[in-house]
This record gives C-alpha cells, sequence and structure tokens, in this order.
C-alpha cells in the first residue's frame, strides 16, 4: 500500500538489532574491546532553531528546512575509533523505503549512504557533533530519528525516541529549493510574519481585516501535515511544491474530500460559525486536526487567511491577494452578461453571471520547473471552492506572468484566473420573446484594482499591473488576442459610440446613515435629450448576489446639449429606515441607474460598503518577553436598537491565544469592557485582533500593534 500517513508506525520500523544477510559484510569489523554503543542523542535545537529561522515554532522538536546543515550531537559509550562504522537513519511514514526517500540512511565514512550527506563537525571524547544536510527536494513532514552502529553481526539500532524526532520544511532560503525567495526582506514578510492584512470593500473604499495566520502556535504544524495525511497525498510525493500547493489548494475546502472548511454565502450560520466571526486561522486548523470534521462556515477571505496559514507553516512563501471586481463562473467565457428587461430594470432571472466586490486568493512564490522560462515566481492558488480541476474544487499553481501575457495553454487553471481579472461586462436588453441585444461594453469594470498587503506594512500595495497590461494598451490588445487564440470567448459587438452617459457617486457611508446618491447624465449631443430613467436599489452580498430589494423609482431627467446635468433632484437621498430592516448580516447596497433616450441606453452600477463601528482596543504592561500584559477591549453600542447575542473575540500569535466572551445584549448607547492578561512568548513586532460579531451586526474589528523585546529595544 502506498504510505499516505506521516504518522508513525512505530511496528514497522525497523527493530533495534538486524541481523546483515549470509553473504552479507560489514565494511570493517569492530575494533577490539569495548562494544560501541549510544547513551544519547541531542538534537540541538538551541544551536539549530536560530540558523534555519524555526525559533518561533511552539513544538517540543526540532524545526529544521531542507538542503541546510542542521547539527546532531550523539554521545557514545566511548570514543570513536577509526574503524568504527555508524549512520544516521530518518524515517517518515509507515513502511519507509529508500527508493521512495522514506528511509534515509545518512554516512560519515568512505562508505556510500543515501542521498543526504553527513559529516563529523567536531568530535570530544566520547561526544561527536554530526553536520546533516537535507536535500533541497526532500519530502517535507515529520521523520523519526534513529542511530545505528555496525556491529559484526548485524546492525544495532537505538531504541524508538520520540524527542528525536524532527519536521523537515520547505527552504525559501535555500537557492536550490523550489520556493527559493531571494530577498530577505520578502522572507520575512511572506514565510515569518505571523499576522496580516486582508483587503475587502470595494476598490473606491477600501477596507482592511486583520488576520492571525499564526503558523508558529503549538499544534499547528501538526494541523497541517494532518491535512496532508487526510488528502491521502503520498508521503514521497510531499516534497514536490506543486503538488503539494494542489493539494493544499482542494484540502482547504471542504467540497469532495471532507476538507478543512465549509463555504457559506447565506446569511444563515446556525449551524456554525459565521464567517465574520473569526480572528484567525489557528482555531479552524486546531478543530480541524483534533475533531476530523469540516469547520463551519467560511467565505473567501477565511479560505485564503487557513490556506496562507498551511503555506507558509510548511515554509512556502505565499500572501493573500484581493481582486476588486472579481468576475465569477466564467470559465473559458471572458463576458460576464448583465441583462434587463425592455422597461430597463434588472432582469434577475435570467441574470447568471456575477460580479463579485472582491475576492481573495493566493499566490505562492516557486519554481516551475515544468512550464517554460520566464513563468517561474508568482503563482495563484485559490482555495474557494467555485470549479472544479482535474476532478476537485481548487485552483492553481496558474503563473501570473502566464496570465498578463495571455499565454493560457499552461497549467493550471489559468484561463479561470484571466476571466476573473479581464471579463468584459456586456449590458444586454431582453425583449419579451427571450432575444438579447447588447448596447453597452464595459472592458474595464472588472479586475479594477488587485492589492496585497505590501512588505513590511499594513498598507496595501497595488500589484494590478503583475496581472494586467494598462486597459486598452497595444500590450493589453495583444495579450487579449492571445487568450482567444487558446480559446478564450470575447465579446465583439459593434455598438455606436455611446453620446449619452450616466455615472452615479456617493461618500463613504457610516451604517445607520442615510445613503446620499448623485446621478450624473452626460450628453455629447447636439440637442437635448429627455431620459426615462429607473434607479433599483437592493442589499447585496459581497458575491454581487441580490439578497433583498428595497427601492425600485421611476423618473425623468431632461438633459440639455453638450453638457451634464445632475437628475432633477441632485441627490438621490435613501433613508436609513429604508435600507435598515433588509440589510441582515451584509454591509453592501448596490444601486444601478439605467435609462432609455430615444434609440439609446444607458447604465450604471454603484455599489456602497457600509461603514462599521469600531472597537476600542488598549494594551498595558511590560512589553517584555513573559512579563505580564493587559489588553482591554471596548465598545459602545450607536445604534438606537439593542444588539443582541454578541460574541467577542480576541488573538494575537505569540501573545495571546484565542479567547471569547459573550453579551446577551448590549443596549443602544451602552458600553462593554473586557479586560484578559497574558504573557508574550515571541518578541518582535506582535499584534492583537478583536472581532465582534452579532445578528445584526457583523465585521467589527480592530487590532493594536506591540514591539515585544527580550531586554534593551525592539
Amino acid at each position: 500500500p502506498v504510505p499516505t500517513s506521516n504518522l508513525q508506525n512505530d511496528e514497522n520500523d525497523f527493530p533495534e538489532f538486524e541481523p546483515f544477510d549470509e553473504d552479507a559484510t560489514p565494511r570493517s569489523f569492530a575494533p577490539v574491546g569495548a562494544a560501541l554503543s549510544v547513551q544519547h542523542v541531542d538534537m540541538c535545537q538551541q544551536l539549530n532553531k536560530p540558523n534555519h529561522y524555526t525559533t518561533a515554532y511552539d513544538i517540543q522538536n526540532l524545526v529544521v528546512r531542507r538542503g541546510q546543515e542542521f547539527v546532531v550531537r550523539v554521545t557514545f559509550s566511548r570514543p570513536l575509533a577509526e574503524a568504527d562504522d555508524f549512520q544516521l537513519e530518518f524515517l517518515i511514514g509507515s513502511n519507509p523505503s529508500p527508493s521512495k526517500g522514506t528511509l534515509v540512511a545518512v554516512t560519515f565514512g568512505s562508505r556510500h549512504g543515501g542521498p543526504w550527506s553527513g559529516q563529523i563537525v567536531e568530535a570530544q571524547g566520547e561526544s561527536v557533533l554530526l553536520g546533516i544536510t537535507p536535500t533541497a527536494d526532500a519530502i517535507v513532514g515529520k521523520f523519526r530519528t534513529y542511530v545505528a552502529i555496525v556491529t559484526s553481526g548485524g546492525m544495532q539500532r537505538t531504541s524508538r525516541d520520540a524527542n528525536t524526532d524532527l519536521y523537515l520544511l520547505f527552504n525559501a532560503w535555500c537557492p536550490q529549493d523550489a520556493v527559493f525567495l531571494a530577498d530577505e526582506a520578502a522572507r520575512r514578510e511572506y514565510v515569518m510574519s505571523d499576522y496580516g492584512v486582508i483587503f475587502q470593500g470595494t476598490v473606491s473604499a477600501m477596507s482592511q481585516r486583520n488576520w492571525m495566520y499564526g503558523q508558529f502556535e503549538r499544534g499547528v504544524l501538526d494541523a497541517c501535515i494532518y491535512i496532508l495525511d487526510a488528502s491521502r497525498m503520498p508521503i514521497y510525493n510531499r516534497g514536490n511544491i506543486i503538488q503539494l500547493v494542489r493539494k493544499g489548494s482542494a484540502m482547504i475546502n471542504s467540497q469532495d474530500d471532507n476538507g478543512v472548511l465549509v463555504g457559506n454565502w447565506s446569511d444563515d450560520y446556525s449551524m456554525g460559525m459565521p464567517p465574520t466571526s473569526w480572528t484567525g486561522s489557528v482555531k479552524i486548523l486546531l478543530q480541524y486536526a483534533n475533531t476530523g470534521v469540516s469547520i463551519c462556515f467560511a467565505q473567501c477571505w477565511v479560505f485564503a487567511g487557513v490556506f496562507n496559514t498551511f503555506l507558509r507553516c510548511l515554509g512556502i512563501p505565499s500572501r493573500v491577494i484581493t481582486n476588486f471586481n472579481s468576475a465569477h463562473d466564467n470559465t473559458g467565457n471572458l463576458k460576464t452578461d448583465l441583462i434587463f428587461k425592455t422597461d430597463g430594470t434588472p432582469d434577475r432571472r435570467n441574470t447568471r453571471d456575477s460580479i463579485w466586490n472582491y475576492h481573495c486568493w493566493n499566490e505562492v512564490f516557486i519554481v516551475r520547473p515544468d512550464l517554460p522560462a520566464g513563468l517561474s515566481g508568482w503563482q495563484v492558488v485559490d482555495a474557494t471552492p467555485q470549479e472544479t480541476s482535474d476532478g476537485h474544487f481548487r485552483c492553481g499553481p496558474a503563473s501570473v506572468t502566464a496570465i498578463k501575457e495571455g499565454l493560457l495553454c499552461h497549467p493550471f487553471d489559468s484561463g479561470f484566473v484571466f476571466a476573473e481579472v479581464n471579463s468584459d461586462v456586456v449590458f444586454h436588453k431582453r425583449d419579451r420573446y427571450g432575444t438579447l441585444s447588447p448596447y453597452r461594453v464595459d472592458k474595464t469594470h472588472v479586475g479594477q484594482g488587485i492589492y496585497t498587503q505590501a512588505v513590511g506594512s499594513p498598507a496595501p500595495m497595488d500589484i494590478t499591473h503583475t496581472y494586467k497590461y494598462p486597459e486598452g494598451s497595444a500590450d493589453d490588445n495583444r495579450t487579449m488576442a492571445r487568450a482567444e487564440e487558446y480559446g478564450c470567448e470575447r465579446d465583439h459587438s459593434e455598438l455606436p459610440d455611446t453620446q449619452l452617459t450616466v455615472t452615479i457617486t456617493a461618500g463613504l457611508v457610516s451604517l445607520g446613515h442615510d445613503v446620499n446618491l448623485a446621478v450624473d447624465f452626460q450628453n455629447q449631443t447636439e440637442h437635448s435629450t429627455t431620459v426615462q430613467a429607473h434607479l433599483a436599489g437592493s442589499v447585496v452580498f459581497y458575491t454581487g448576489v441580490i439578497s433583498k430589494s428595497f427601492r425600485d423609482q421611476n423618473f425623468t431627467v431632461t438633459v440639455a446639449a453638450n453638457q451634464s446635468e445632475r437628475h432633477q433632484r441632485e441627490r438621490v437621498d435613501c433613508r436609513v429606515r429604508e435600507y435598515m430592516p433588509h440589510l441582515g448580516s451584509q454591509l453592501s447596497l448596490q444601486f444601478i441607474v439605467t435609462g432609455q433616450a430615444d434609440d439609446q441606453s444607458v447604465s450604471a452600477i454603484k455599489v456602497i460598503e457600509m461603514q462599521t463601528p469600531s472597537l476600542t482596543l488598549m494594551v498595558s504592561g511590560q512589553p517584555q518577553v513573559q512579563q505580564e500584559m493587559i489588553v482591554t477591549v471596548s465598545f459602545t453600542n450607536p445604534f438606537n436598537f439593542p444588539l443582541q447575542g454578541v460574541h467577542l473575540a480576541m488573538e494575537g500569535a505569540g501573545l495571546v491565544t484565542h479567547r471569547t466572551r459573550y453579551y446577551s445584549v448590549i443596549e443602544p448607547l451602552s458600553s462593554i469592557s473586557w479586560k484578559e492578561s497574558f504573557f508574550p512568548r515571541l518578541d518582535g513586532p506582535r499584534c492583537i485582533v478583536a472581532v465582534l460579531d452579532s445578528i445584526s451586526l457583523r465585521q467589527v474589528t480592530s487590532s493594536v500593534l506591540i514591539c515585544i523585546v527580550h531586554t534593551g529595544y525592539c
């Protein structure tokens, strides 16, 4: 059977004494005198962990990175003699085998061993310091360690000792590793940073959510290995970065493989936790590893946050990406079709495509030996279940450079990602016979901004240029033509130049306040025009799907020639009492204006993300490792209605474990305050995140940054 469990199966390991075959002889006979035996094996964590950048892992065993030497100190029963022959053996999974790379013998003399190299660094009496260098493509996971001594009759091994187990990870510091990242600041951000910012909202009103990746917290590394075990991925494939991230993409969602997270894009979270209530990945991963049951519930930023933890925990450089105005359900099709009735109102029954306000995925920085030169580097991987890829709900790795160049012939799933950032939005009128007539094509709406967190800063970094050339440029036209050669369908409707246009503008709106819209019509003809217009207002999920409609309004406006004039009521006011009863847990309002004047049709869409009140976080005490500190979370209900069933949660990687507090009700204008003490485990820049969640108010978050020191300055 194929070994698919990283968990040790002791009875399958070699016996402590293994006699040689009758026709096999040792390299030399044991020296005359006392027999050699092993007294103690020290994995030298204090030496190895700083050199391998693994000190932060809250784990009892040694954690090292492949392609880089680590040392082990073996204390023998007597000083080594020249004729002594011994080896270190590293085993992973059940039924370990040298041919599969799951049993590696490291020798220290002239005798040839396995692929890993070994050397005697120093010998002082009975104590010998051994250097071991795993190959840069070694299997990633948890290895068992043995010392074997050659005797005249066979091999004498140390007994099983869980304290000598070691974890081997990918190595972004090793030039021969497929995840090598040359820039040290980038390594610090994309491998070592255990908290970060995920961007949400709209491209014109970007919001952010702090997320605790927590890849170094206790139990998380074992949970990530458990995910690979649960996937039944063969052990011997777990050194292959492409296969591993592809498997991870499938396993972070629960579709078809009982993976980590269950997606839910409704308003009913009664069977689990609302996606907005999570503070980070740690609780999710530990609960999954402890129960083997998929965790409820997630949406795209939760999938991306947990996947980022999985990747960084195993040593893979990764980051969370947000694509604003992301086209969906467009595999192999570069058209997003929005359909309107003859009277100008949205035809929701027949509109199948959707444009998400934003969508989050991940990028990993890896070498792609399976692709032509120039297509390595950042690759899209997406754990949100949307489309199947080779029979599983997963996406990637797709080369970002290949997407920019329209090279959609290469694996994996580049056509799907290309459509998410490049689709044309086609506005259709549908007559009573069902015939669709396109009247407008917007080539700039989708993929308006693609952002990730900047290196060393919570600020957004615009990386749109890495996915696409400027709209309408010669390079962009070349990319689009190439994409069509590879099967992507585009809209080629021959539409007359539009001389009548409409736009909607609005400022930032706080939840519980009126919405003020300005609707502007632009008439470039030589005569005044009367427009029969319609305004539709809806509460929408961030996926663009309508939750509830609250406004259907017809109006007429006459626009003078060669000028713009605001619609006659200059401001379109949407009162709080109009939208609030329909809001549920959503924060997005969508307004669509359509208009008809003679033979011209116009339309505009505006999504408004409501701004929520914030929590207040304060930290006091000495910001020093293992010194008591206090964090205080406070909140005042600013609304004229009570908040019921309020859950508060907080956590801080390296600082404070996930903690919660429940309030049955917070009355209007009343305040709550919650204090927790903690003892920092790790030094350096740290962050605490708090989230408030209730049925009538979601996405209330806050964070505080702290610099923890051992002594002296940070």
